[in-house]
């Protein structure tokens, strides 16, 4: 499986959120160790850099574990050694973060997309690839030069799963936009906090201010309310919020949607439900 979307959507949130309650779930059903009596971790994680090879891949999952072998292996003990681990601790979900950072049209990143078919081929666990742009980086695709051709055997081993932003054009969109909102509001720690604060007098401000981009949206919420903390406004309003910067993306494309909705040509909130007060 490959997560591939913009950044700030909240893709590595959404995966570690899942791999936790999947590393629960398995530990509760069989235990915290295996029948060898090895600790039982149904989840490895790893993050990629720009510069990472195969030898550098196999050492980050040994890391993982706290491999002894992990600085002094060859690349190919470190691969054997970390199927070794995988094995022992009965690992299922494989994570591989941040895989954009991957150069694949290099000589090192061909070498890892071969060494992700041995892992796919040899490693009892689904592989799970987080990344921003992997469509266009070339790893679902047959590629152009002959070089790259070697990465279509990804592609088709791969399912893509996107992330999109929020919208609100269809009702659906809507919806989902104000569920969000809602479940944010019960989170929020202000004394002045009161039902609808944010779901209802801030929805469209809110969604004119994040684009519908989660990373973007907790960024403003949570400077909003160090800012109402340090105030003693201790609640979240307009006139709070627009004393707080967010990311420059967010602030770059938030002027063409306060237009459409002062002009009345947009709106974040689902048929019957009341505007901001």
């Amino acid at each position: 499986m490959a997560v591939d979307a913009f950044p700030g959507l909240g893709k590595t949130t959404a995966v570690l959120a899942f791999a936790r309650d999947f590393h629960r779930r398995e530990i509760a059903e069989h235990g915290a160790f295996t029948a060898q009596g090895h600790e039982r971790w149904p989840v490895c994680r790893v993050g990629l850099t720009g510069n990472t090879g195969m030898k550098d891949l196999n050492r980050a999952m040994l890391e993982f574990f706290g491999h002894p072998g992990r600085q002094t292996s060859t690349a190919a003990q470190l691969g054997l050694q970390a199927l070794d681990c995988v094995l022992s601790c009965e690992v299922r979900l494989l994570i591989l973060d941040d895989l954009h950072f991957l150069k694949w049209r290099r000589t090192s990143g061909i070498e890892v997309s071969n060494h992700l078919k041995w892992i796919a081929n040899e490693f009892p666990v689904t592989l799970l690839k987080v990344g921003v742009g992997l469509a266009d980086k070339g790893l679902f695709s047959e590629g152009e030069a002959l070089g790259e051709t070697v990465l279509a055997q990804t592609g088709r081993r791969t399912t893509r799963l996107d992330m999109p932003p929020f919208t609100i054009e269809s009702e659906q969109g809507r919806l989902q936009w104000r569920q969000l909102l809602l479940a944010l509001e019960q989170r929020i720690v202000l004394t002045g906090t009161y039902p609808g604060m944010i779901a209802d007098d801030l929805s469209d401000y809110l969604f004119t201010r994040s684009t519908g981009h989660i990373g973007s949206l907790m960024t403003l919420i949570n400077r909003g309310c160090q800012r109402a903390q340090r105030t003693g406004v201790e609640r979240l309003t307009r006139d709070l919020l627009d004393q707080v910067r967010n990311d420059e993306a967010a602030e770059q494309a938030r002027r063409e949607l306060e237009y459409a909705f002062r002009a009345g040509k947009a709106t974040s909130r689902p048929h019957g439900v009341r505007t901001a007060g």
